[in-house]
């Protein structure tokens, strides 16, 4: 049963739709080109839980995926599967069939009962792909994949004489297709424009729920798409509305906020247990989590001002973080608690939390030159370029030199004429961080040194970190970075600053508060967001991406 709560959240989101359709117009644009992405492992991870439950196991290693225009998802269209990673989702596959068709899933998860669990049964065994190829595939099998998965079902079945080994077998081909593990734009004639093109219906789902969800679509949407509500306005409104009012929202923005602050790098992420002893592997998943939380507390519940992030001192601690942050926690292990840093802890906005103070520091030190990167990559879009080859860092990180904090340090390599360009830009941002070191420790001093914590953010002085968090919220170009990286993320493609699409979600972004939830609904209910360009123009596209 639906309930009242849910009711009045898509009546909400529908209501917001109405009223942003009376802002400005919407620009016409060329389309984007179709492609084909691999699923990421979160997305395979998603997939699996929401088909099968949550009580199926994922075991196994994925081939990592490639960050392009600082997205993931956008390299995700680029990205194939080696040998060694076929493999892997082979291992991975059998396992995951094994535990749906086992003794203890069973009962559950397929929908019917064999006739002999001794012998093949075609009326359940179709039964069964029939309802989950058309949510692995995205779409319903078509008569010649149900014909070929029937097959190897029967076959397996009659040769280790158990129905459901044999479903296992077919549930592992499945899981091992391309159809499954790539999501395919795929185009058909528009019959109300001759001579254009536009995304089939399913593939108008699928572009939907893995922007919103992260995932395949539910049966529901799969429902609009079979019915042709999809290729409507109000059809799309409607689900996108029923969307954005799903508890699934913010696994999908927890996805996209991770995807675009680089916390993929959590996975690699190491400090000096000797330097910084509070800082194990369970902080360092806390302070990853502790972010999100943070996120989809603030853009999600609250529907709060996206800038707002960069200067909220309200957030949740665990007894972990609070080692480390030096803050008394009481609650046990694994709870987590509302919490706001009081005004003389100097933290204010996500960037003093301490996923990106300790992800973007070296193993044993701070990194003013890395966290101002960190700051003009993640949250201002902005390219830093890498540093030359031959650079001596010596003059950073000798132990014996007399220049005792990082300020003065940095010195050496900001007069280098071959390090100039970039310190230049990234080191005033670093150094406002200074106040905490390489495992986000709130500090005053630097080898009995007092740390001098002022900066400049584009013109805009501070004197310190808070400073620095007024300085993003109020910078336009922190609005524009979130925009262009929702957009590039919902559609898989890099965007210009000159795209006119992306200038009109930037003015619709500020006009409305600068709310992400009605950003969402914009560019999922945008035609920009499924056109598909003319053949001719897709053909040129691919030429020139050739060359």
């Amino acid at each position: 049963m639906i309930s009242t709560k849910f009711k009045r959240a898509v009546l909400l989101a529908g209501l917001a739709l109405g009223l942003a359709a009376c802002g400005p117009k919407e620009p016409q644009t060329a389309g984007t080109p179709l492609g084909i992405r691999r699923l990421s492992e979160e997305q395979y991870r998603n997939v699996v839980a929401d088909v099968f439950g949550t009580g199926i196991v994922v075991s196994g290693r994925f081939d990592p995926m490639i960050r392009t225009d600082g997205l993931l998802a956008v390299g995700a269209w680029n990205t194939s599967i080696t040998p060694q990673g076929l493999v892997q989702y082979e291992e991975m596959a059998r396992n995951i069939a094994a535990q749906v068709v086992s003794d203890a899933n069973r009962e559950v998860l397929i929908p019917c009962k064999p006739a002999s669990a001794a012998a093949y049964d075609k009326v359940c065994a179709e039964q069964f792909f029939t309802k989950v190829g058309r949510l692995l595939y995205r779409r319903p099998m078509a008569a010649e994949e149900m014909t070929a998965t029937l097959k190897i079902t029967e076959a397996a079945s009659d040769s280790l004489k158990n129905f459901y080994d044999g479903v296992g077998f077919g549930l592992a081909r499945l899981l091992v297709s391309p159809d499954f593990l790539f999501v395919s734009d795929v185009a058909e004639a528009d019959p109300k424009n001759a001579g254009t093109q536009r995304l089939n219906a399913f593939s108008k789902a699928a572009r939907l729920s893995f922007f919103l969800w992260n995932s395949a679509p539910d049966d529901r949407l799969l429902q609009a798409a079979e019915k042709g509500d999809l290729y409507t306005a109000k059809g799309t409104e409607r689900e996108v509305a029923r969307m954005i009012a799903s508890p699934r929202l913010k696994t999908g923005m927890r996805a996209f906020f991770s995807d675009m602050y680089g916390f993929d790098a959590f996975n690699v992420l190491e400090k000096d247990a000797t330097i910084y002893p509070a800082f194990g592997q369970v902080a360092a998943q806390d302070a990853k989590e502790q972010t999100l939380r943070t996120i989809t507390d603030l853009v999600l519940k609250q529907d709060g001002d996206y800038r707002d992030l960069f200067t909220t001192r309200k957030t949740y601690m665990t007894r972990p973080l609070g080692r480390v942050y030096e803050i008394r926690v009481t609650t046990p292990d694994g709870v987590w608690e509302p919490y706001e840093f009081p005004i003389e802890s100097r933290r204010a906005g996500i960037q003093s939390q301490l996923s990106l103070l300790a992800l973007n520091s070296h193993p044993g030190r701070s990194s003013p030159t890395l966290r101002g990167k960190a700051i003009r990559t993640y949250l201002l879009c902005q390219r830093v370029p890498d540093p030359p080859g031959d650079v001596d860092f010596s003059k950073f990180g000798d132990p014996d030199s007399p220049n005792k904090t990082a300020r003065d340090r940095l010195t050496a390599h900001s007069t280098m004429p071959a390090c100039a360009g970039c310190h230049k830009i990234t080191d005033p941002i670093g150094l406002a961080m200074e106040n905490f070191d390489g495992a986000g420790t709130f500090r005053t001093s630097e080898d009995g040194t007092p740390i001098d914590s002022s900066g400049d953010l584009d013109g805009v002085r501070y004197d310190d970190p808070v400073g620095l968090a007024k300085a993003l919220h109020d910078s336009p170009a922190v609005a524009a970075c979130v925009v262009n990286r929702l957009a590039s993320y919902a559609t898989g493609q890099p965007t210009a600053q000159s795209d006119k699409w992306v200038n009109f979600l930037r003015e619709d972004f500020a006009s409305n508060g600068y709310r992400v939830k009605n950003l969402l609904q914009r560019i999922a209910t945008s035609d920009a967001f499924v056109a598909v360009p003319p053949p001719a123009a897709a053909t040129s596209t691919k030429q020139a991406s050739a060359q």
